[in-house]
């Protein structure tokens, strides 16, 4: 019998190829109609009636104008684990997935930026006692997705409002070097009264080691001899 030739295929049987676009560029119909549909359901239901991916299929769709998004992002979920994952990713991770260039890349780091100004600005210059909540949600917009460690401070006023926000260093995995003294310096050049650190675990797990509670002394009873306050040293998972 004579080899119909189904065997050399590269797609399975009843796979089909996506649908090329017009010869003119535009999207075909049914792409147009599920982009307007996504920006339906979100005008209509906000954020919370969308699934990851489909918040970053709008994300993507600017930066991807004439093809169908809808691959990519999937890919990215499943590479990343959610729109957090892909939103923080870092340009070089990003940079090795297919279909992906500079134009995603900056469309990506920008929500990244955008997320963490809004966050910072429900905080800033107000005081912490009372917006406590929105500095925890800050905190684990700018560091819950981090690859290896880093260590923020936040300096607060004598009325507890926070007046400046640094990162102090980085480290690896499961570990970074902090200089007490370097603590205390960014406090006193920023006139500040208090401080709260932050610092996150790439593993998830919040419980303070060993090393974390021993530096939280040590900056303690420099702060102390200083006349200054530290608040409190957050650990984000």
């Amino acid at each position: 019998m004579k080899d119909s030739g189904l065997s050399d295929l590269s797609l399975p049987l009843f796979a089909a190829p996506s649908a090329p676009l017009p010869a003119d560029g535009r999207l075909p119909s049914y792409l147009r109609d599920h982009r307007k549909r996504l920006r339906n359901r979100f005008l209509d239901g906000g954020a919370d009636a969308m699934p990851d991916y489909e918040l970053l299929e709008m994300l993507l769709f600017g930066a991807m104008a004439r093809q169908d998004v809808k691959p990519l992002a999937h890919a990215l979920i499943a590479r990343f684990g959610d729109l957090a994952g892909v939103v923080n990713a870092t340009p070089a991770q990003l940079a090795k997935e297919k279909g992906v260039g500079e134009t995603i890349i900056t469309t990506l780091k920008l929500a990244e930026a955008v997320a963490s100004r809004v966050a910072r600005a429900r905080v800033v210059n107000r005081p912490v006692i009372s917006s406590w909540d929105a500095l925890l949600d800050y905190c684990h917009t700018v560091m819950a997705h981090r690859a290896v460690e880093h260590v923020r401070a936040l300096f607060l006023d004598r009325k507890n409002r926070l007046i400046a926000d640094e990162e102090l260093a980085r480290g690896t995995v499961d570990h970074v070097p902090l200089y007490p003294r370097e603590v205390l310096r960014r406090a006193l050049d920023h006139n500040a009264s208090a401080v709260i650190l932050v610092h996150n675990h790439p593993s998830g797990d919040p419980t303070p080691s060993s090393a974390d509670i021993a530096m939280t002394e040590r900056i303690q009873t420099g702060a102390e001899a200083l006349g200054l306050v530290l608040h409190d040293h957050l650990i984000i998972g």
